[in-house]
């Protein structure tokens, strides 16, 4: 059972979100830059990482400008935006499980021995990435 290749992790996007955002902080405020530039230091294919700047833009973390002094600059938001903040701009709501949705029902939620311990786990991430921002992220030394 455990060759089944199912995993609790990030999406690809959402781990390009963080990436870049985090990146975008380490710059000079009001610098713009390319999406070449950004996929090159990002690791990220720049096709992807375009979509990724959408909706970054829409959750006004980024503006971003057409033209000759064009380009992608991060806003005030975006650099005190939480990483939970940036991941669900992505990828919605972040939940451990389908019985932890907000507003949903599960049947066995008053009987079921796991449903504490997922509500455990929900909260100790939440408070993670709660915890930790942009900012935060971005001052840290690079190895």
């Amino acid at each position: 059972m455990a060759e089944s290749g199912s995993t609790m992790q990030l999406t690809r996007a959402a781990d390009y979100a963080v990436r870049v955002i985090v990146h975008m902080a380490t710059l000079p405020e009001q610098e713009r830059s390319l999406l070449p530039a950004l996929a090159t230091a990002t690791g990220a294919p720049k096709s992807f990482l375009s979509k990724v700047l959408q909706a970054l833009c829409r959750a006004q973390f980024i503006a971003s400008r057409r033209g000759h002094s064009g380009g992608f600059q991060i806003l005030p938001a975006g650099r005190q935006a939480s990483i939970r903040q940036v991941i669900e701009a992505i990828d919605g709501p972040i939940c451990l499980n389908l019985c932890l949705v907000h507003g949903a029902s599960c049947s066995r939620k008053s009987f079921c021995p796991a449903h504490p311990i997922w509500e455990r786990a929900q909260e100790a991430m939440l408070g993670v990435l709660n915890a930790a921002t942009v900012a935060e992220l971005a001052g840290k030394p690079k190895p």
